[in-house]
């Protein structure tokens, strides 16, 4: 069918197709979503969990039922591990926060170079873990690294210092490798917090004569409060899984002395082919993570309220 116009132009007349409901558009449109997290989260979970009743080894796997679990309840070292990682992971994050919020202070003061100090803080969350690793063990060597030179230099130590091979300095070594990694995103985020202070708080405070500390505690520290709890429970999630930094370093020796539970996980599923055992840890650290998730969720919730942040 055909219409004239007014310059008598012939048009034809197109039928309108039947659109799809809206329900059946919605599961159109999040379907990949959907099959990428399926394929990529889920699956492996549930393989995961089944993995974990089993005996699985190189040679096949037999259905052992919660044998795994009941010999990690009564096994020392495991929990000797457990507690390690909870200790690698407070101090890591603890000295992550203390510095992030330092260096969050001084860069986000009125001094000439700003910009460029701000740059200078990206390199360690920047270039990739392995080679930020590799310059840490030259750091550490006894013999040629600057760190053990230092000491010597200033009469701390008399001679060659392995950081690396002994248990309490290789632990202590590991952590601050850990910190220079996380320091800068941490830092970086405060940072974008105390930008969204508003001006007129610190110029309300400055008139009625308030220091600087006042303000840091009073004004600084409530307003950017949401984000540093944020940022904490996080960064213990983030923590709590480094594999990189202990493996490149340390695997976890000298003696066990750095092994966590991700680095125990791994020894014993891809290092021992012991994958049954290796995925009942891996359970574990997943209860642990689910854990730590609601704790986040929860503190943060409360954190919003008290601040009155939608």
């Amino acid at each position: 069918m055909t219409v004239l116009n007014a310059d008598s132009t012939a048009r034809p007349i197109r039928k309108k197709g039947k659109a799809l409901p809206d329900r059946v558009l919605a599961w159109f449109l999040i379907a990949p979503a959907v099959i990428f997290l399926g394929v990529i989260v889920a699956w492996p979970l549930v393989e995961t969990v089944r993995l974990s009743f089993t005996d699985a080894r190189l040679g096949g796997e037999h259905w052992v039922g919660f044998e795994n679990y009941t010999d990690l309840i009564g096994d020392r070292k495991f929990h000797a591990t457990i507690v390690r990682t909870f200790v690698w992971m407070f101090a890591s994050v603890g000295l992550k926060l203390v510095l992030g919020l330092i260096g969050a202070v001084l860069l986000n003061a009125a001094v000439p170079g700003r910009a460029l100090f701000r740059m200078l803080v990206l390199p360690p969350w920047v270039i990739p873990i392995a080679i930020g690793m590799i310059g840490w063990l030259w750091l550490y060597n006894g013999h040629f690294g600057i760190i053990a030179a230092g000491l010597q230099y200033l009469g701390i130590i008399d001679g060659p210092f392995e950081f690396l091979a002994y248990k309490r300095s290789a632990f202590i070594s590991a952590i601050v490798a850990d910190v220079w990694v996380g320091t800068p995103m941490i830092t970086l985020f405060l940072l974008a917090a105390m930008q969204g202070v508003s001006r007129d708080l610190y110029e309300a405070a400055w008139v009625d004569g308030a220091s600087r500390w006042y303000r840091f505690r009073r004004i600084t520290i409530p307003q950017i409060m949401p984000v540093l709890v944020s940022m904490a429970l996080l960064s213990a999630i983030w923590t709590f899984n480094s594999f990189e930094v202990i493996w490149i370093l340390t695997e976890g020796g000298p003696r066990h002395a750095t092994t966590t539970l991700i680095v125990d996980t791994y020894k014993t599923a891809i290092g021992n082919f012991k994958f049954g055992e290796g995925a009942a840890r891996a359970v574990i650290i997943v209860i642990l993570l689910a854990v730590f998730s609601s704790i986040y969720l929860f503190l943060l919730n409360k954190v919003n309220k008290k601040y009155r942040i939608k």
